[in-house]
């Protein structure tokens, strides 16, 4: 892996910060770059929709904002879209909405993909499970879901995770030796929330101890 890790330090993947979407921090691994490359390609798509499912923290609104930064759109939360927002896609040649569940309009989202697919526009849909295994209730918008491109964020491989690591605990100032980290990447979850929770605790228990990340602190957080 360290072969693979040289030039690391120069380009991150931030997950920690949604302020931070510009392209260069964006880290391609094998486990989001095909999810990149499709965007890029835009509008080169065998279908006008695209669902991208990703856990939470896997980089999902970041990539959507790379997006719209090179081919614009507008964007809304999936669960606050109402009449109005229906109105301002009209305006629009893309569409992102966010965090899709079944906690939402179902009507409004239905007429959401009818007005995308009647004007020839684009609907790049984030959520945490596919659009197809989301529970709705209408079954006009179920049959719709099928109508989706699939792309899956895979789980986070060894590079990823060193990335991740790396970043997030040099943006809260903790210092920590490379060995550190590639002994974390050998013995965590491939889980984005995994990862932070890892990450959490030690900032809470190096704040707490006042002391350097060691073996020790780190097989505490591990659980070992």
């Amino acid at each position: 892996m360290d072969s693979q890790m040289r030039d690391i330090d120069q380009k991150i993947f931030n997950f920690s910060n949604d302020k931070n979407f510009r392209e260069e921090d964006f880290y391609l691994s094998s486990s989001n770059r095909h999810i990149y490359k499709m965007l890029d390609n835009w509008p080169q798509w065998e279908k006008n929709f695209l669902n991208i499912v990703g856990e939470t923290f896997s980089g999902k609104t970041h990539l959507i904002n790379i997006f719209l930064k090179k081919f614009n759109g507008i964007k809304f939360e999936s669960n606050l879209i109402d009449n109005n927002h229906l109105n301002e896609i009209k305006f629009h040649q893309n569409i992102i909405l966010e965090n899709l569940d079944n906690n939402v309009n179902e009507k409004l989202i239905y007429t959401l993909l009818n007005i995308v697919e009647q004007e020839n526009k684009y609907l790049i849909v984030t959520s945490r499970k596919s659009v197809t295994d989301i529970q709705f209730v209408l079954n006009d918008l179920k049959s719709r879901t099928k109508n989706f491109i699939i792309q899956n964020i895979e789980k986070p491989d060894d590079e990823l995770i060193f990335a991740l690591l790396l970043k997030s605990l040099s943006d809260r100032q903790i210092l920590i030796e490379k060995k550190f980290i590639n002994y974390i990447v050998k013995r965590v979850d491939r889980s984005y929330s995994k990862i932070f929770d890892l990450i959490y605790k030690i900032d809470k228990i190096s704040l707490n101890k006042k002391k350097s990340i060691d073996f020790n602190i780190i097989k505490e957080v591990l659980g070992e």
